[in-house]
């Protein structure tokens, strides 16, 4: 197995890590809701899950009916 003949310096090491970063995700705006939302996702706004701007899915509230 291979091992370091020196230790390697911490500018170094550092150096290397900059390049790792936390990016903020990029979001777009709902032309028919105005809702920020990923890009390419389905997003839920007020029980329908829309998706480029058309309604894929509605949420159906379930009621139990007592005889």
């Amino acid at each position: 197995m291979a091992h370091p003949k020196r230790r390697q310096s911490s500018t170094r090491r550092d150096k290397r890590r900059t390049h790792y970063k936390a990016v903020a995700p990029q979001l777009a705006k709902d032309a028919t809701t105005g809702e920020l939302h990923l890009f390419h996702r389905a997003h839920w706004h007020e029980g329908k899950l829309y998706y480029r701007g058309k309604v894929v899915l509605e949420k159906t509230v379930e009621t139990t009916e007592d005889n």
